[in-house]
């Protein structure tokens, strides 16, 4: 289940990316796919080496081009490794709700992206996120968990602040906005649950099936109950 439209990023052939907060690697995935240089980056070390598995199996199923490289490395977004100006394109998805120094990472962030690079941030949207929390405070108050609700234009002006340009928004995931409002409403960890457990096989079989009613309706929700909004970004050259 992609966030990204990484057609907008330019993720081509010989593109170094880095996906900060890589998480179980769906997006690195998609990167490494395209034939991109890409790191998967993440604090969770069991994550890190599970995504590094993928990776070896994804080459040896010959998922990738022959050119593209693929790498795990587990760090702190605060403090990143690399120098300045040294990624095509970095992405940020789902991260920054769950960091108290926001500013500082979106610093970080920018800092290695190459001028000209693109960037891409994602974040819960801020209406059904709010709905969650009124819902739920298991849903947040959790260790590691949702710090804060962005509105898309307060993130906007962040990015910018910070030296980036917005060149897009979008909203995804529409579907999956009620399912975590049913979730937040009978208790996040009730997942058995009988309605729980019937949306959750229809949002698995829509991401294996993909049938064209569900992708048209989800296309057509997306701008009222998208789940989480994207904002893409250059930095000027």
């Amino acid at each position: 289940m992609l966030t990204v439209d990484f057609d907008r990023l330019g993720v081509t052939s010989g593109t170094t990316a880095i996906d900060i907060g890589a998480g179980q690697g769906r997006h690195s995935y998609e990167m490494f796919r395209r034939g991109a240089d890409v790191i998967a980056f993440d604090q969770s070390e069991s994550d890190m080496g599970e995504v590094s598995e993928m990776f070896d199996a994804m080459i040896a199923e010959k998922q990738v081009p022959a050119s593209a490289k693929a790498r795990t490395e587990v760090g702190d977004a605060l403090h990143l490794p690399y120098a300045d100006n040294s990624f095509d394109v970095v992405l940020m998805s789902e991260i920054l709700e769950h960091v108290p120094a926001d500013t500082e990472a979106v610093a970080e962030m920018v800092r290695i992206l190459k001028p000209g690079g693109r960037a891409a941030v994602t974040v819960p949207r801020y209406w059904p996120e709010k709905i969650c929390w009124a819902f739920s405070d298991a849903y947040h108050e959790v260790e590691g968990g949702h710090v804060r609700i962005y509105r898309a234009s307060e993130l906007a002006d962040k990015l910018s602040a910070a030296g980036l340009q917005v060149t897009g928004t979008d909203h995804r995931h529409a579907l999956h906005a009620p399912y975590w409002w049913l979730k937040c409403a009978v208790g996040v960890e009730n997942n058995d649950n009988p309605l729980v457990k019937g949306y959750h096989r229809m949002l698995v079989w829509d991401m294996m099936s993909a049938p064209a009613l569900t992708r048209v309706a989800e296309r057509a929700l997306n701008p009222l109950v998208g789940k989480s909004v994207v904002l893409y970004l250059t930095k000027p050259a």
